[in-house]
């Protein structure tokens, strides 16, 4: 979207950029309605509210945690996106693949306290392009405002052995950074999960 024209830009036949703009409320409007006090559109349920149906493979988790800004502010008005494999390491329309679990939702977080919410099922294992195996792992992007270009980060279960022989774990080269990609266990299968935009906590992100 262009911004208003300078004489110059006009006489040279071209309109120059304007600044990016960062993501404010009609993202939510858009994608999560119900947190704008829109209900009943997408048939009565916000599009990826549900990643998981009655009859899924796996163990049921969820996945929990807050966006924090460099302040240790928790954001209240973030969105995020959930991509992920099946509990047997198959990806949403992949053959096989459980026909109860999209492998994807979307959440804001809360109005009120920046919690963030996902009900999901533990992933399996999938391969690297080499044919090495992955360590189970959710992705998630995060938009908010003050954030230009969405961010992408990774989800992986401290403890889990996996963890060891991951092909993008090896990745990050100083090892104590690797601790922020991973979800903590609490009880009753939920998984606490943080990410701190900036300061000494910052979340490992990739460029994808």
């Amino acid at each position: 979207m262009h911004g208003r024209s300078h004489p110059w830009a006009n006489a040279l036949g071209w309109l120059p950029e304007t600044a990016s703009q960062t993501g404010g409320p009609y993202v939510h409007i858009g994608c999560v309605p119900s947190f704008a006090g829109l209900e009943g559109m997408y048939g009565g349920r916000d599009l990826g509210a549900a990643c998981r149906r009655d009859g899924h493979v796996g163990e049921a988790i969820t996945v929990e945690g807050h966006v924090f800004d460099g302040t240790g502010a928790p954001l209240r008005d973030a969105l995020l996106e959930l991509w992920q494999a099946d509990a047997n390491g198959r990806f949403a329309g992949e053959d096989g693949s459980d026909p109860a679990f999209d492998g994807w939702g979307r959440q804001p977080t809360d109005g009120e306290t920046g919690l963030y919410r996902f009900e999901t099922v533990r992933p399996g294992r999938v391969a690297w392009p080499d044919g090495r195996m992955q360590a189970p792992h959710i992705g998630l992007w995060i938009v908010a405002r003050g954030i230009n270009v969405g961010l992408y980060t990774r989800v992986y279960f401290e403890g889990d052995p996996a963890n060891e022989e991951d092909p993008l774990l090896a990745r990050v080269e100083h090892g104590e950074r690797r601790a922020t990609l991973m979800a903590r266990a609490g009880e009753d299968g939920v998984w606490r999960f943080d990410i701190h935009l900036q300061g000494p906590k910052e979340t490992v992100f990739f460029d994808v």
